[in-house]
């Protein structure tokens, strides 16, 4: 069970059960933490896998410590398939904060690895796109990608305490990928300065072509500083890209053995109120059963969380 984060400035790459993630994070000006911050998470079993990029309003000490708070949910639900819950108490955090002004837009994504489903929830975010490599093709990541203006969204988290939020889910390929980003990207001007905004962004992933994925961050950040002078230069600047590699996660006897150990722990340290709760897994047959007999998983989609719940905005 692991969780990598960061708010600070960042280029780096995870392997995690059936994706490769490439990460670039930098806070604005010479600030040591920005109010983008990025969460990764795997599984005891490595077959889950998380992946949250928030862009919280505000900068510095406060950021940092509601990033700490994130990490620990992150920590709680690692185990978890399902990420609906995750997200409702992810907004009640927020909420809680309100009144302070603290609010936060967030692309909040689970990966099922034997089944090969991306669970999406956006929260207010910007829409991610999506690399088709059988159509060597970029795209919108939308219920309705083709949907124009596109499809209702959630609103971010911490306006409203609501119950639930909107989500859908998608199946990955090898070679398919996920790009996620913040909002310095299409607030960004192309030469004419006009903002870019997202039909922009996304004609210059286009024009871009086939670049390898672990060369596309920089390629995309040369490209849109070279646009207009002051591009990227004004906000926090996160990107995320994920690539579907269509390898199953391998375990020695040892490492499970290991993970197993890790969990009964974190079961003995939650006899302390205190304590942080134990990564419960969620008691579904793919979850649990899949661990055992690995076709009980393959077959798993998220539950219909597509349904429309009174969060959305236009």
């Amino acid at each position: 069970m692991e969780v990598w984060s960061g708010s600070q400035l960042t280029a780096r790459e995870v392997q995690l059960g059936g994706l490769d993630v490439w990460v670039y994070s930098k806070p604005y000006g010479e600030a040591q933490r920005g109010g983008d911050v990025y969460y990764a998470s795997s599984c005891a079993t490595g077959r889950i896998s998380r992946l949250l990029l928030a862009d919280v309003a505000g900068h510095g000490k406060s950021v940092a410590s509601i990033a700490a708070d994130l990490r620990t949910l992150m920590r709680r639900f690692v185990n978890r398939l399902d990420q609906t819950e995750f997200v409702r108490l992810l907004n009640q955090q927020f909420a809680a904060l309100s009144e302070s002004g603290t609010f936060a837009t967030a692309i909040i994504t689970t990966f099922f690895a034997p089944s090969r489903r991306l669970n999406i929830c956006n929260a207010g975010h910007p829409r991610p796109f999506l690399y088709r490599s059988a159509e060597r093709q970029w795209n919108f990541l939308d219920r309705d990608a083709s949907s124009d203006p596109p499809t209702p969204r959630n609103m971010p988290l911490g306006i409203l305490d609501l119950a639930e939020y909107d989500q859908f889910d998608v199946e990955l390929e090898s070679g398919d990928c996920l790009f996620t980003y913040t909002d310095a990207l299409i607030e960004s001007r192309d030469a004419d300065g006009e903002m870019l905004g997202e039909a922009g962004l996304l004609r210059i992933l286009r024009l871009l072509g086939d670049v390898e994925p672990r060369e596309l961050i920089d390629t995309l950040l040369k490209e849109i500083g070279e646009r207009f002078p002051e591009n990227l230069s004004e906000d926090d600047v996160t990107i995320l890209v994920v690539r579907a590699n269509g390898n199953e996660p391998h375990f020695s006897f040892r490492e499970k053995l290991g993970a197993v150990a890790r969990f009964m722990g974190s079961l003995f340290r939650a006899i302390d109120p205190r304590a942080e709760r134990p990564p419960f897994p969620d008691a579904n047959l793919a979850n649990i059963g899949g661990a055992i007999v690995p076709a009980l998983g393959r077959r798993w989609r998220a539950p219909s969380a597509a349904r429309r719940s009174p969060g959305k905005t236009s």
